[in-house]
């Protein structure tokens, strides 16, 4: 008798023990991959974050990978992605013309393609966009270049303003410099800017992978070149926070921010801590502002509409064309950050916490 309700023990575990497995699973709505660039900046390693807790919350397991900006490594991670079977890919890109073969895989599997922040170029099988309107973060940088030249030097002019771009296998790049072109431009045609180094386009300013380091020894042969005969620097324009302390590192090294030598104005783009600090300490005029939780919440919201039969609403599809498509996107809004209102923007908003800028 005591035999027999062992047995029956066990069996009754047994059995719940299976209906616990099989309601786990029930609620698992299947693997998501998300493939990011690099943990070299801070922004990423928040955005793969954000992701991944928006994307479990709505019950998906995440399978989250980060390239180091290695174009083959990323390449073998989004295939192994497909060999396992995820519902659908989240792909921040290093070099987005190189991803077609392993889309069509993933195309072929009937997994979903969301490009993420970095349009992936020369495939059809990109499914959705989710970015930010990126020309007008180059307006938005142009601008506050602009209005901190009239400033700090508002009895000189022309202006010498120094031009950087971003990574030139990042469509992103792009639409910065013609954002902020679109303004600066017209003031360098009318003489009230000078490109003193003669360098514009994005074929001489861009920065490959978006190197501290590269933008560091371009701007020391700027100086070099250009301006041992006296003159100064009175703009940069550097569309992410990483190359502008590099830029303020070579303009530091020769005694700028010391003495008569006034800091020029550099802008920037991601408020990352350092740059903010940057800010505050006025060795940057000013960064971008790109929620980055709003677009991992967004980005995770159609990821799932897409997965369970929904129609996604509000999305530009006139923009972003990448060679083969006009890939339809969710275009989030960027804001200015600068020392009169970075309190309000990225500290009171929680996105950075007070200590972090301490």
């Amino acid at each position: 008798m005591k035999i027999f309700k062992t047995l029956a023990t066990v069996l009754a575990v047994g059995a719940m023990a299976l209906t616990a497995s099989t309601a786990t699973y029930a609620q698992d709505k299947g693997a998501i991959g998300i493939a990011m660039p690099t943990q070299s900046s801070l922004r990423w390693i928040s955005d793969g974050n954000e992701l991944k807790s928006a994307l479990e919350g709505l019950g998906y397991t995440v399978d989250l990978q980060y390239a180091e900006d290695d174009i083959p490594n990323q390449l073998a991670q989004v295939e192994n992605m497909v060999t396992k079977g995820s519902k659908a890919l989240v792909v921040a890109s290093v070099d987005g013309t190189t991803l077609s073969a392993v889309l069509q895989q993933a195309a072929d599997a009937g997994i979903k393609v969301i490009a993420y922040d970095r349009l992936i170029r020369d495939s059809a099988n990109v499914d959705l966009y989710t970015t930010f309107d990126n020309f007008q973060v180059g307006v938005l940088q142009a601008n506050s270049l602009v209005k901190g030249l009239k400033e700090r030097f508002p009895d000189t002019k022309p202006w010498n303003v120094e031009l950087f771009g971003g990574s030139p296998d990042d469509n992103n790049a792009f639409f910065f410099y013609d954002g902020a072109m679109s303004v600066l431009q017209p003031m360098i045609d009318a003489g009230d800017i000078v490109v003193k180094s003669g360098q514009q386009g994005m074929d001489t300013v861009g920065t490959l992978r978006w190197d501290g380091a590269v933008a560091q020894a371009r701007m020391d042969n700027i100086l070099s070149a250009n301006y041992s005969d006296g003159s100064v620097v009175h703009g940069v324009l550097a569309p992410y926070d990483g190359l502008s302390r590099g830029i303020i590192s070579s303009l530091r090294g020769v005694g700028y921010g010391s003495g008569d030598l006034q800091w020029p104005i550099i802008t920037g783009q991601d408020a990352e801590a350092p740059s903010v600090k940057a800010i505050i300490a006025g060795e940057q005029y000013s960064t971008i502002y790109k929620d980055t939780r709003e677009l991992a919440a967004k980005t995770a919201e159609l990821v799932d509409t897409l997965l369970t039969g929904g129609t996604p609403e509000g999305l530009d599809t006139t923009t972003y064309d990448n060679g083969v498509k006009v890939v339809p996107s969710i275009l989030l809004t960027p804001y200015e950050v600068d020392a009169s209102n970075y309190q309000a923007l990225v500290i009171d908003s929680g996105y950075l916490k007070a200590e972090d800028i301490q």
